[in-house]
């Protein structure tokens, strides 16, 4: 696991590429607002997604909304923002590492 600050301590916002801002919503019913709420929220799980980090670093997230909804969710950090890449609400298993 990697630590949340080490890698959010210099992010000033969020970055939405415009053919992906409606993606999550659209297969996951997951909204923008409910993404970026879950890096507010503890516990903040963060890891690094190295079979994806080919290009640039990537990193899983599981995170919990200000309604409690748990989410996973996969991003980038560009030009110190925080680029979501994709959400959905996490599995069982991902519910019970983010429980524990």
């Amino acid at each position: 696991m990697v630590k949340p600050n080490k890698i959010l301590a210099n992010c000033t916002g969020f970055e939405w590429d415009h053919g992906n801002i409606t993606k999550n919503w659209d297969q996951h019913d997951v909204s923008t607002w409910e993404c970026e709420q879950i890096f507010f929220n503890k516990p903040l799980i963060v890891k690094r997604d190295r079979e994806h980090s080919k290009l640039e670093n990537r990193y899983y997230v599981l995170g919990r909304t200000n309604m409690n909804r748990l989410l996973f969710a996969v991003f980038t950090v560009r030009n110190q923002k925080i680029r979501i890449i994709s959400a959905r609400e996490m599995t069982d298993s991902e519910i019970e590492r983010y429980l524990k």
